[in-house]
């Protein structure tokens, strides 16, 4: 190989390493995702990115897996769950026609059995309470409660979890007991903060665990992601508010309340529809029996 050719090739390989260099000089690196490892969800208002919570399980729902019928009412029709359709209730929906809510398709009834008073802190058993748990159970619903919390911290929720479980002792109790906070304007609880808020929810849980049954949490989207820290909350039931026509809450529930505006014979008011979702087989336990 002559100098004059050797010359030409160490030219050219000069020529093609400084074109690489310039093209590696010139290439600009990929914009990293600002919303790696997060989830865009529904709060309810909006849709919004929130971090997912470690250690809590995802709902594996889906839009698709769910369809309307005649009466306006979502029908599931996945294959992971049976589901049944049920209510809650308080006083305000007054005296309940039991025996027609149960001709009427509903199978379960979450009944309000108490307060605590947004601005006093006093305790009261919800006026109905006992009409409701009886006439339910009369009818042959499976039952369960729900106390509807204004509490400042831990030892309030154990105080209202010990009035739960003494108005309860003595009931067939196969549905969750259910601790329901919710955020009121000017009420004592209003700056309770994350933290505190969550420890209640697992004090009233532990509490509701150790006298047998199953406890559980009802809370909104926006509660959930912004209110709860949910990672502390992994162990227990979800009663998910989700008004719409799938559950749409980014975290595992088995209970969704999906409407507040619901008719159904027996009741002379609107009243809050729910669905439970019985994980398949069907005969997966879902509640123990009262203790």
């Amino acid at each position: 190989m002559n100098n004059k050719l050797l010359k030409r090739l160490a030219a050219a390989a000069m020529c093609a390493a400084l074109a690489l260099s310039m093209a590696a000089c010139g290439a600009s690196e990929p914009e990293p995702d600002p919303h790696e490892g997060m989830a865009y969800v529904n709060t309810g208002a909006n849709w919004e990115w929130i971090t997912p919570a470690e250690g809590v399980a995802v709902s594996s729902f889906t839009e698709e897996e769910f369809s309307t019928d005649a009466e306006g009412l979502p029908v599931y029709n996945g294959d992971k769950y049976d589901t049944r359709l049920g209510i809650d209730v308080s006083f305000y929906q007054g005296v309940i026609d039991w025996e027609a809510v149960a001709a009427d398709g509903i199978e379960f009834a979450m009944i309000r059995c108490g307060y605590r008073g947004s601005e006093t802190g006093e305790m009261v058993v919800d006026e109905q309470f006992e009409n409701n748990i009886q006439g339910a159970l009369d009818a042959g619903l499976d039952v369960g409660v729900y106390f509807f919390s204004q509490s400042t911290g831990a030892i309030e929720a154990a105080e209202e979890a010990n009035f739960v479980l003494n108005l309860i002792d003595g009931y067939n109790i196969t549905m969750p007991v259910a601790f329901d906070w919710e955020p009121l304007e000017g009420s004592r609880a209003e700056d309770i903060d994350r933290s505190e808020l969550t420890a209640s929810a697992v004090v009233f849980c532990e509490m509701v665990k150790d006298a047998g049954y199953t406890p559980c949490v009802y809370l909104y989207r926006y509660t959930g992601y912004y209110e709860y820290m949910m990672e502390r909350l992994a162990d227990y039931e979800l009663w998910v508010g989700a008004l719409g026509t799938w559950p749409d809450f980014y975290y595992e529930h088995l209970l969704w309340q999906f409407s507040m505006t619901g008719r159904v014979n027996g009741i002379d008011a609107d009243v809050d529809l729910d669905m439970q979702f019985i994980p398949r087989p069907a005969d997966t336990e879902i509640a123990p029996p009262s203790a």
